[in-house]
């Protein structure tokens, strides 16, 4: 897809909407306490008797920060007390020997990812001491063709602690950019020089990663057109594999952190809706292709093949190329996927620590799928993928005539039909360039649970 050439402002100034991200179906705000540890144990069981099972995933979260960035929304701790640290990573083998005894150690692990917070708040010895852990509990794909990466904060690590991390097994990288403006860094509180990532970009390729990918984010307070435009020229030199730029939102309501942001700083509406077209102007024009939600890819990475060859996947950490997995998550307040089911585990710290003592799994809330559930996941998945549904497909895997059943959905669809967002056709549905842009507003019709909460606030769309 050109995506550039895609950008009709009107239409997306039109599609602008609160809506769901959909890295899950249903998303979180449908988790409930009904479901939790027992519920947890029975998917475990129920993945192993596959009669394939899954290879897996495992997500932790490493929940510290050393200074709090004002947009952010993540679960965080800030603390320079090093020690808290100790402690967490204690309770996190815990959780690991807990979650490992639920899976045959046949199951290959094949996938990891750090996230938080600030995953290199650990130290190498710290880092080494879980990926040891990790491997004592589980049957850890140790060949290059695994995806194992860490999100990085620039601040927090040096050239030689890259060469660290590659040597622990990690094979891939985010670095959190944001915007390299000194103006806007201030503004958020994250302070960071262009030339920290300039080295550690440079390091990881000395050091052989397979993928470096930059975070971006667009509508941060006092960010112009031409200020953004540098941060850009900045990024495309460096010429990262992959880059993800997310839209912020700003909802100082629910977001503690995000009320030091001052009101008069923010730009106006227009203004996010310009640094987007930019956005997609300069990174199209530089050579990099539009995956979908945020993320562009060199055209020779695994992620743009993918996509081109209908294998792309997604889950609770954006795209990846790897088959589905089954998603264990660990740490406080993640979330893993599980057979036909979602678990979450404890958002605060003191319960986190309390049910391990207790040698009880921290799960406290989840899913379990119903049939019409696992059947709009597939939809929306394949969607947000693939960008087309193919009806006898969906019909054939879930035993239901598709116009039929999603009657009331491809009526709620005409609208954007004929704003050239999609094509609709008797076998399939196809997004269109424009469509690719608000492939989140073409999801929300399969969803059937859209409105029946009125307290959950969403990001916009666009």
């Amino acid at each position: 897809m050109n995506a550039a050439s895609a950008f009709n402002r009107a239409l997306v100034e039109k599609y602008d909407r609160p809506g769901p991200r959909y890295t899950s179906y249903p998303t979180a705000p449908q988790f409930h306490q009904a479901f939790a540890m027992d519920e947890y144990r029975q998917a475990a069981e129920l993945s192993n008797q596959a009669p394939v099972p899954k290879p897996l995933s495992v997500y932790i979260h490493i929940p510290f920060c050393q200074s709090l960035c004002y947009y952010c929304a993540c679960n965080k701790i800030i603390t320079r007390k090093t020690h808290r640290a100790t402690e967490y990573l204690t309770y996190l083998k815990r959780e690991i020997a807990l979650q490992a005894t639920l899976f045959d150690r046949s199951r290959k692990l094949t996938q990891l990812h750090l996230g938080g917070g600030t995953p290199t708040y650990l130290t190498h010895e710290q880092l080494a001491e879980l990926m040891d852990c990790l491997h004592q509990a589980f049957d850890m794909d140790d060949s290059d063709a695994h995806e194992f990466s860490i999100e990085v904060d620039p601040r927090t690590i040096d050239a030689q602690q890259i060469q660290g991390l590659r040597q622990l097994g990690f094979n891939r990288l985010s670095f959190g950019v944001q915007d390299f403006d000194a103006q806007v860094q201030a503004a958020v509180n994250r302070v960071q020089s262009e030339a920290q990532v300039v080295e550690l970009v440079e390091a990881a390729r000395v050091a052989r990663f397979k993928s470096v990918s930059v975070d971006l984010i667009y509508g941060l307070p006092l960010q112009t057109i031409a200020s953004f435009d540098v941060t850009l020229s900045k990024i495309i030199a460096l010429r990262p594999d992959r880059i993800a730029a997310y839209s912020y939102a700003h909802l100082p309501q629910r977001v503690r952190a995000q009320r030091m942001i001052r009101p008069e700083d923010m730009p106006p509406p227009e203004r996010k809706l310009e640094l987007l077209e930019l956005t997609i102007n300069r990174l199209t024009e530089a050579g990099y292709v539009y995956i979908g939600m945020d993320h562009f890819a060199l055209p020779d990475d695994e992620l743009v093949r993918a996509r081109a060859q209908g294998t792309l996947q997604r889950n609770f950490q954006g795209y990846s190329t790897h088959a589905d997995c089954d998603l264990i998550g660990l740490g406080v307040s993640s979330i893993g996927k599980v057979g036909d089911s979602y678990g979450q585990n404890v958002k605060e710290l003191s319960q986190y620590y309390a049910r391990l003592d207790q040698g009880l799994l921290p799960v406290q809330r989840g899913y379990r799928l119903s049939d019409d559930d696992r059947l709009r996941r597939e939809v929306i998945s394949e969607l947000m993928c693939h960008g087309r549904i193919d009806f006898a497909r969906i019909q054939i895997s879930h035993g239901v005539g598709f116009n039929a059943y999603f009657a009331d959905a491809l009526v709620r669809l005409q609208e954007l039909v004929r704003d050239g967002l999609l094509e609709i056709h008797p076998d399939s549905l196809v997004l269109l360039p424009q469509g690719q842009l608000m492939m989140r507003n073409v999801a929300m019709a399969f969803d059937a649970y859209l409105g029946v909460d009125q307290t959950v606030q969403y990001s916009r769309t666009v």
